[in-house]
């Protein structure tokens, strides 16, 4: 029996042609954009960030910066890993896994005396607003920093500036910090975990944290504060700079067109939170690292907002000052001859405060 035989309308045939035309140029034309993203993506030099805790509010405009697109507009390709707390970013960029760390300046000048040279090429925290604070289950025990000696203290991760930040402490309040061992704990929920279930005497935390211990018991003892520079400079004798991006030395002076778009995209990111108001700037945060009570957030953003640099540019005191304290509580910086100059640049800071027309005075 032969096949029948169905007769398709001409009409039908030309709808049915014009529909595959019509897939076939839609698919054409992703393809063609996707082909051109990649490429746009292959021509921009690509970059590994380290952030030592990126849900620390100390670190939120190299966060920001991402959310915001303005590393790619800065002809960036920016690949961001995080980690625990800044010691293990600094790791990562000696051992070759990053490129450049999102962290305390005060790690450059820590390990000049060992011949590892770190240069700072945009500084974003203009104070470090680390909180020494003890547990609220310790604190009708503790209630000076003398007191510490024995227990056990929360850091990031030893070695970190957290780490550095409770050694100066100890000395001068003239205790010995051998005696007072340390746990690390990270930056974010970890930390208010360990303290609030007593697993460390005390710990020195960073906002949001902070805030969020303090909402949550409201007899929590704070023992040192620098979230304000009138606090920062009570603690230090002056001002003293907090977070920056980093790099070898060799690695800046080889790479100083991704040294440029990094810092333009910082300092781009400073101008765009000075002009926008803290809620905005949460609202560009990841869920992740805001959490769930947003007013709380919003709150320790807030208070926050203060410390971050408006030009990006180091202050020459203030890099004085690190070495200052470092003098006091480590030996081998001490007795080396630490050229400062070799720890950071002002450079690129410069050429993107003019670039976006921001003061550097």
């Amino acid at each position: 029996m032969a096949a029948s035989r169905i007769e398709v309308p001409c009409r039908v045939q030309r709808g049915i042609s014009q529909l595959f035309a019509g897939l076939a140029s839609a698919a054409l034309a992703v393809w063609l954009i996707m082909a051109a993203s990649a490429a746009q993506a292959a021509d921009k030099p690509h970059v590994r960030l380290a952030i030592g805790g990126p849900a620390c509010l100390c670190y939120l405009p190299t966060v920001l910066a991402g959310e915001l697109g303005l590393y790619e507009k800065n002809g960036i390709d920016v690949e961001t890993i995080a980690l625990k707390g800044g010691s293990e970013a600094l790791t990562a960029v000696l051992g070759g896994s990053a490129d450049v760390v999102s962290g305390y300046y005060d790690h450059t000048v820590e390990l000049a005396p060992k011949g590892k040279i770190l240069q700072a090429f945009v500084v974003y925290d203009r104070f470090p607003g680390l909180v020494l604070v003890v547990s609220p289950k310790f604190t009708d025990q503790i209630k000076t920093v003398a007191e510490l000696t024995g227990h056990s203290v929360g850091v990031s991760a030893p070695g970190s500036s957290t780490d550095f930040f409770l050694k100066y402490v100890l000395h001068q309040a003239g205790q010995d910090a051998n005696k007072v061992p340390v746990l690390g704990i990270g930056l974010g929920g970890t930390a208010v975990a360990a303290m609030e279930q007593g697993q460390v005497q005390a710990a020195v935390m960073l906002d949001p944290a902070v805030t969020q211990m303090q909402a949550r018991n409201k007899d929590v003892r704070i023992l040192v504060d620098t979230r304000t520079a009138a606090d920062t400079r009570k603690v230090f004798g002056g001002d003293y700079p907090g977070g920056a991006l980093y790099a070898q030395e060799a690695w800046v002076k080889a790479h100083p067109a991704e040294a440029q778009g990094l810092a333009d995209a910082v300092v781009e990111t400073l101008k765009w939170i000075r002009e926008h108001k803290p809620a905005e700037v949460m609202a560009k945060m990841p869920e992740e690292y805001v959490g769930k009570d947003k007013e709380l957030y919003l709150s320790a953003l807030t208070n926050t907002i203060p410390m971050y640099s408006e030009n990006g540019l180091m202050d020459p005191k203030g890099a004085q000052a690190v070495l200052d304290v470092f003098s006091q509580s480590d030996a081998e910086v001490a007795k080396a001859k630490v050229d400062l100059a070799r720890t950071y640049t002002n450079a690129y800071a410069e050429k993107a405060a003019a670039k976006f027309g921001v003061p550097t005075r």
